[in-house]
């Protein structure tokens, strides 16, 4: 599956969970639990409790995805 079939959504980071993996409420009320993408650790982006972020999720499996973007 490549980056462009994955559905985007936009959501505020709820709890940080252990090995990086956070909770994340969309704008949906759907709660998907993400870990930072590769692109994120590669620069060392921080990413706290509170913040608005864009995640990528799977249209096979929406409770899980990756963080590709940090709003400002």
């Amino acid at each position: 599956m490549s980056r462009d079939d994955l559905i985007q959504l936009e959501g505020k980071i709820t709890r940080v969970l252990g090995g990086g993996i956070m909770e994340i409420e969309c704008d949906n009320n759907v709660i998907v639990r993400g870990r930072l993408s590769g692109r994120m650790k590669k620069y060392r982006i921080k990413v706290m409790v509170g913040d608005r972020v864009q995640v990528s999720v799977s249209p096979y499996d929406p409770t899980h995805g990756l963080i590709t973007y940090r709003m400002k």
